[in-house]
């Protein structure tokens, strides 16, 4: 195989790629998009690839050339690599100079990871408004000039840091997003104003009790209801598409970002929007219905992602009040004290008690114009891990002593019998992320039961029976 073209699902949400806190932000940004591909092995290379690129959105696709902007590799003097003028000058066949401009390294070489394939790109911008100069708005994050494809020229392996070898054979794999295309052949301001995103847009107004969505961005979106709108019709096509892949939300690696995405969504609907708990898995059928002709697993998988996102969205919809609650009692507390820092005992607190993700707590602190004390939550996190990896060594000491905390029948039947202790109610260890409240029913140390009134040796293991557990017994 020496040439390819493909759409691919894509998720930006973790790593060195990672889009999840620009998401509803802006008007361009995803943590799920399409990605539409051209790919060359060894094959063709940069003339082709750009000529090719530009017959395709001017030819084919209409979209007109006084609006495109091209940018190539300046050049990086630390890696010893010079200008990709051979780029530029192919790119000058079909732009004039004034729209053909070198950028650095961080826009213009692309890489994956700290080591492997690499190489300098080219970027094609697009000006929404037109009739203007607008060089100086590329790579400046503005919503009307924005970039809609990238041809990376893959010609170099990243052997370390600092050291860079020549591939035996040069490769191009390039990268446009179809829902910023789409926003340019539909004439739409925004990627969210294309029809793939209007459903959904419509059935999150259903329950919205601060009125329809308004396309507002930053600080004219004052009240972040638009923000809420853009993010929560954006996690709703990640979780459904991750889900029918088979990713399942979690507390590791991959669905660990999930759920972090789930509870972003459920947090921006109850408290900007105002929704009612449960709002969010009545966006799975919607998305279902705008994007399953195209992508069938959705309609094959839509009970295990329905029964997925509601039960997740149940289980933290529980915590959540109490979250928001606590959060808005802590900013009224720091407004009192003149502080603005949220410290990192109350950002653990949130995450360990309330099941609050820290990213999320931080965006609601950034809401109200405080700041995270990030290391001090690291501390807390690290603090705990200390605390359970201790806990962990006590209770093999106790495992490995002369005596073993074991309840076997003799001890049974005097809790069930002499002491009349009722069995421990463990059904709360079906639920997600629940509270459960328990009673002491009676303690058990190395001598057998605790009597009442008496103590126990300082720095002596004892075993607690409670009325409830969310346990698994073994």
């Amino acid at each position: 195989l020496k040439r390819a073209v493909n759409s691919q699902k894509c998720i930006r949400a973790g790593g060195k790629h990672n889009d999840l806190e620009d998401v509803g932000r802006d008007t361009y940004h995803h943590t799920f998009f399409e990605m539409l591909g051209t790919w060359s092995f060894g094959d063709y290379f940069k003339e082709e690839a750009i000529m090719w690129a530009f017959e395709l959105l001017t030819k084919v696709y209409g979209i007109d050339e006084t609006r495109l902007y091209a940018t190539y590799f300046g050049g990086d003097e630390r890696l010893g690599l010079e200008a990709d003028l051979e780029a530029r000058d192919y790119w000058l066949k079909f732009l004039p100079t004034e729209r053909i401009l070198p950028c650095d390294s961080t826009d213009n070489f692309w890489e994956m990871g700290d080591t492997g394939p690499c190489g300098p790109c080219s970027e094609l911008h697009y000006d929404r408004i037109g009739n203007r100069d607008a060089s100086h708005l590329v790579n400046m994050d503005d919503p009307d000039v924005i970039e809609i494809w990238n041809i990376v020229f893959i010609q170099f392996n990243r052997d370390s840091p600092t050291k860079l070898s020549t591939l035996p054979a040069k490769h191009i794999d390039t990268g446009m997003g179809l829902e910023r295309l789409v926003s340019l052949l539909q004439d739409k301001p925004s990627n969210y104003d294309i029809d793939a995103f209007t459903p959904i847009l419509n059935a999150i107004e259903v329950h919205s009790k601060v009125g329809p969505y308004g396309g507002l961005v930053l600080e004219d979106d004052t009240t972040l209801r638009d923000t809420a709108y853009r993010a929560i019709s954006d996690h709703a096509r990640t979780l459904c598409f991750s889900i029918a892949d088979g990713a399942v939300p979690n507390n590791e690696g991959r669905g660990y970002v999930l759920r972090r995405i789930l509870r972003r969504a459920t947090r921006y609907g109850q408290q900007i929007l105002k929704a009612d708990p449960g709002f969010f898995a009545t966006l799975v059928p919607v998305v279902i219905d705008t994007y399953g002709k195209a992508y069938p697993e959705l309609i094959q998988k839509q009970d295990e992602i329905l029964e997925i996102i509601e039960s997740e969205e149940k289980a933290f919809s529980s915590m959540l009040d109490r979250g928001i609650k606590f959060f808005t009692e802590l900013q009224t507390e720091l407004t009192t004290s003149n502080s603005k820092v949220v410290s990192g005992q109350k950002a653990f607190f949130l995450y360990d008690t309330m099941g609050f993700p820290v990213d999320l707590t931080g965006l609601m602190a950034e809401e109200a114009g405080l700041t995270l004390d990030t290391q001090g939550f690291e501390d807390e996190m690290e603090a705990a891990k200390e605390r359970s990896r201790e806990a962990r060594r006590v209770a093999k000491a106790a495992g490995s002593g002369d005596v073993a905390l074991i309840l076997i029948a003799e001890q049974t039947a005097a809790l069930a019998q002499d002491m009349k202790v009722p069995l421990t109610d463990d059904s709360s260890k079906y639920a997600l992320d629940v509270e459960t409240p328990a009673v002491l029913q009676a303690i058990f140390g190395k001598d057998g039961f605790v009597e009442e009134g008496r103590a126990v040796g300082e720095g002596e293991y004892v075993g607690l029976v409670l009325d409830h557990s969310s346990f698994y017994a073994e």
